[in-house]
C-alpha cells in the first residue's frame, strides 16, 4: 500500500482541542508583538513632533509680536523706521486758531476792527508791509496813537503777546509767527509768511523793552 501523501488536514484532524488553543495563542502573542513593534512608537513621535511646534510657536510670538502693540499690527500703517517725527501743525490753522481765540474781540472776524478804537487789519499798511513792524507790534505791544489808511487809532494800546517781561499772554515764536501769517494772508491781505526763525531773530535782536510807538516802527524799513 503506497504512502498517503502528506496532507496538513490529517495532521489538523488529530490535533486536540488544547493543542489548537496553544496554536492559537502562540499565533495571536507573535501578531501583538508585531503590532506593537509597528505601532507603539507612533504616539510618542506625535507628541514630540507637537510639542516642538508649540516650542518653536512660543518662541517666534515672543521674538516677533512686538507685544501685541497697535501700531505693529494696523494693516493700514504707512512704512516707518520706528523713529518719533514731531508733526508740525499748519501756521495757517494755527494762526487762525490763535486770532479766533484772542485777537477776534478787538480786530472783529472780519479784521475790520472798531472805529476809532481798534484799527483794521484788512487792508492795512501795516499788516501788509515790513515782517519787523509787524513783528514787534505783536511781540512787544503798541502805545499811543496809530495812523492806518488815514484814520487814527489810539483809545486802546495793542497788548504784549511776546515771552517778554509784563506780557499778558506769553505767547511763544511759533504762535506769533502762526498769527501774523494768518492775518498777512486773510481778508485780501497779499503779504508773505512770517516764520518762527524770524520772530526769535527780532527778539534776540531787540531783547526785553516795552511797548512800541508808531514813531519808532516808522523807523524800522
Amino acid at each position: 500500500m503506497s504512502e498517503q501523501p502528506n496532507d496538513p488536514r490529517l495532521d489538523q484532524a488529530k490535533a486536540s482541542d488544547g493543542s489548537v488553543l496553544d496554536a492559537h495563542e502562540t499565533a495571536l502573542s507573535r501578531q501583538h508583538a508585531a503590532d506593537g513593534a509597528r505601532y507603539r512608537l507612533l504616539p510618542i513621535g506625535i507628541l514630540f513632533t507637537l510639542s516642538g511646534l508649540i516650542l518653536f510657536a512660543g518662541t517666534y510670538l515672543n521674538r516677533y509680536a512686538g507685544h501685541y502693540s497697535a501700531r505693529i499690527f494696523n494693516e493700514n500703517a504707512k512704512p516707518s523706521t520706528g523713529a518719533v517725527v514731531a508733526v508740525k501743525a499748519d501756521p495757517i490753522a494755527l494762526g487762525k486758531t490763535q486770532f479766533n481765540a484772542v485777537c477776534i474781540t478787538c480786530h472783529q472776524a472780519n479784521g475790520q476792527g472798531i472805529a476809532g478804537i481798534y484799527p483794521p487789519l484788512a487792508g492795512s499798511e501795516w499788516v501788509n508791509g515790513p515782517s519787523a513792524r509787524v513783528i514787534r507790534i505783536v511781540l512787544y505791544g503798541l502805545k499811543g496813537t496809530v495812523n492806518v489808511e488815514g484814520h487814527a487809532y489810539g483809545a486802546a494800546a495793542m497788548p504784549v503777546f511776546g515771552q517778554v517781561a509784563g506780557s499778558a499772554y506769553n505767547w511763544n515764536d511759533e504762535k506769533i509767527a502762526a498769527v501774523l501769517t494768518y492775518v498777512r494772508q486773510e481778508w485780501g491781505n497779499k503779504a508773505g509768511p512770517i516764520t518762527a526763525d524770524e520772530v526769535a531773530a527780532v527778539h534776540k535782536a531787540v531783547g526785553d523793552r516795552k511797548e512800541e510807538s508808531e514813531t519808532e516802527l516808522l523807523d524800522l524799513k
